[in-house]
């Protein structure tokens, strides 16, 4: 029997299921074909299409891995440098923090503040302590000032308070004319007490 068949020539009537060594030549090629393809779709969403996905998983945590590596190898090798920078910094916040005033050095600052004030040649109408604020790691310790004076002493007062030895900052200020036309000059000086942790 040849291989060329017409297709006149084929019934399907003629194809005996359980007799399949008398089917023609063509039909056994073509049935060969499609049970081919159905073991190719089944062999690769049963066993190759996890697998692949499992391969993509993997790569994708191989370069998770790679960036995780370089990281932690830089900061190897950088250890010693972050030591050292740790120790400055450690030495930096501990001179930070001598320039916060401790609570029984607050009274002292305002005589500071006041000696400061009036050796600008500024007169001082009230200068008193306001509600403290707490922050989380430390206490915002606000004073009202009210002074009168000219432009140039409030300039010395302003640069006299900054050299003090203790951080104070000075926040909110006016500067209007008074009703006998002189330069009233009102501030709120901000210092800063630590909070030091209770264990």
């Amino acid at each position: 029997m040849g291989f060329n068949m017409k297709s006149s020539d084929f019934d399907i009537n003629d194809i005996d299921l359980e007799n399949m060594g008398s089917w023609p030549l063509m039909v056994k090629f073509i049935f060969a074909i499609i049970i081919a393809a159905i073991v190719s779709v089944l062999s690769y969403y049963l066993l190759i299409d996890s697998k692949i996905d499992q391969l993509n998983a993997a790569t994708q945590k191989e370069v998770e891995l790679k960036q995780l590596y370089q990281t932690r190898y830089a900061s190897a090798v950088n250890l010693e440098v972050y030591r050292e920078q740790m120790k400055e910094m450690e030495q930096t916040f501990s001179f930070l923090l001598k320039q916060l005033p401790t609570t029984h050095e607050t009274p002292g600052l305002l005589d500071d503040i006041t000696y400061v004030g009036t050796t600008s040649g500024l007169n001082f109408i009230r200068i008193n302590w306001e509600p403290e604020i707490e922050k989380e790691f430390y206490t915002e310790l606000p004073i009202r000032i009210d002074v009168i004076g000219n432009y140039h002493q409030f300039g010395n007062f302003v640069s006299e308070v900054a050299k003090l030895p203790r951080i104070v900052s000075l926040h909110d200020f006016t500067i209007q004319a008074d009703k006998d036309e002189r330069l009233r000059f009102n501030v709120v000086a901000k210092t800063y007490r630590y909070k030091e942790s209770t264990k």
